[in-house]
């Protein structure tokens, strides 16, 4: 994922701040509702944790699936070529959300933040399994809609983490110290780590709209 300079990251929370969300499907909208029943409507970074652990699964069911074509078209190499093409591009975007909670654990952790073991374990993982059946099976029926499911999660996700900076102004003094600079990236401060973390989420988003109208395996 491009990583952008500080000047460039807080050009791109104001577009996003301005920008309007998507309108979102059905499902999307039961699983923002049910976060916000359940974890309250005020931005954190442990509400931030469980909506990443749920933002992996989609790509993680994509490369499932075409894992599974690959073993049935393996006998014609170029269609499989594109196929396993698009499971690396799958595992890069997984990665790239596995950075995101893997930074967001190590903060609460080291901000002391408290978090209950079935609110923030054991029901982030039932989400997760949920989320990742709904994703493998519209993928099996129509790519589309779970590309289109995908990106109403993203483009909320974008949202969600550029609005959480304009709420903090004290994020833009703390620094951002982690054992994972050097495989995320390194920033000024926590202000831009996650505007950055926004700007990858609407590229996910924008990754997953281009495949909406696109053929499944191009």
């Amino acid at each position: 994922m491009e990583r952008l300079p500080r000047d460039r990251l807080r050009r791109e929370q104001e577009k996003t701040l301005a920008a309007p969300r998507m309108r979102y499907g059905p499902l999307a909208r039961l699983l923002f509702v049910a976060l916000d029943l359940l974890y309250g409507r005020r931005r954190s970074l442990s509400k931030f944790k469980v909506l990443e652990v749920i933002a992996r699964v989609p790509y993680q069911a994509w490369e499932n699936v075409a894992y599974v074509a690959i073993t049935h078209t393996h006998a014609f190499p170029d269609f499989a070529r594109r196929i396993y093409d698009r499971v690396r591009e799958s595992r890069s975007q997984q990665d790239n959300e596995q950075w995101h909670l893997l930074i967001l654990e190590e903060l609460t952790d080291k901000k002391g933040i408290r978090e209950n073991f079935f609110w923030y374990r054991l029901l982030p993982q039932l989400f997760a399994f949920l989320f990742y059946q709904i994703s493998w099976l519209l993928y099996v029926i129509r790519p589309r809609w779970s590309y289109l499911l995908n990106a109403h999660l993203e483009d909320h996700a974008e949202h969600e983490y550029m609005a959480y900076v304009a709420e903090n102004a004290a994020l833009e003094s703390e620094p951002f110290e982690s054992i994972f600079a050097e495989d995320y990236g390194r920033f000024a401060s926590l202000a831009d780590l996650f505007r950055q973390i926004g700007y990858d989420e609407r590229a996910h988003k924008l990754e997953s709209l281009a495949r909406v109208e696109a053929p499944r395996f191009r």
